[in-house]
């Protein structure tokens, strides 16, 4: 087997071979990126939507906890198919990098809603009560009270879950999205060998993992001091 890699490495880390590589990597990353940004827009709606009041907003609640508990349920993958499927019955021809963003975006913002309700509800119940106290609405209460206090405890999980996410994107291969597990299928397809092929592919994803995975522990290191000192 060690023959045949040294045999296969010239010929298998090319510049194209490399070039395409980084490109997949920069789909993946991007597709992370996007998913998780808009998630995390969406899901701090769906957050403060679930922590409402009031008859009137009891559809939207409900709604909202419904795409939540839906969309943190069904795998990926499940999700991936759906919106695929659900592209083709629209009868307009959406890219396939579109259907995955669309997928990461339904599933980030699920799982980072609840991250975002946790830690909003952390925050002592007596400073939602002197809130309430000077009449303050829900979103005064959260934009000036709240989420200042807040946000050194959703920080962390939150990155925590973008980079364990990253990994997640293979799964966009199965749609032929051109991302790190697709480039690895193909030239595995070549007639490269899978250790080659799949070992490049993990480590890029080695790559854009551990530094964000340093940067996550550093800034929690931080916020906690910082939430020490406070207390």
């Amino acid at each position: 087997m060690w023959d045949r890699l040294v045999e296969e490495a010239p010929r298998f880390f090319t510049y194209w071979n490399l070039r395409f590589f980084v490109e997949a990597a920069l789909t993946t990353l991007a597709l992370s990126v996007t998913g998780s940004v808009f998630g995390a827009l969406v899901g701090f709606v769906l957050a403060v939507t679930r922590m409402t009041r009031g008859g009137v907003l009891l559809p939207v609640r409900i709604l909202a906890i419904v795409v939540t508990e839906f969309f943190r349920r069904v795998p990926f993958l499940v999700t991936l198919m759906l919106v695929f499927f659900v592209s083709q019955m629209s009868g307009n021809e959406w890219p396939l990098f579109a259907i995955a963003a669309m997928s990461v975006f339904l599933i980030a913002a699920a799982y980072l809603a609840e991250i975002i309700r946790s830690g909003l509800l952390s925050v002592h119940h007596n400073q939602w009560d002197a809130a309430a106290a000077m009449n303050f609405s829900l979103g005064q209460t959260i934009f000036h009270v709240i989420l200042p206090q807040a946000w050194r405890i959703i920080l962390p999980p939150a990155f925590g879950f973008f980079v364990l996410f990253i990994k997640d994107t293979a799964l966009a291969s199965q749609i032929g999205v051109t991302e790190l597990t697709f480039a690895g299928k193909v030239l595995n397809n070549r007639g490269f060998s899978a250790t080659l092929s799949f070992g490049t592919v993990l480590l890029f994803y080695f790559l854009l993992s551990y530094p964000l995975s340093l940067i996550g522990a550093r800034l929690e290191a931080r916020l906690a001091a910082t939430r020490n000192r406070q207390s």
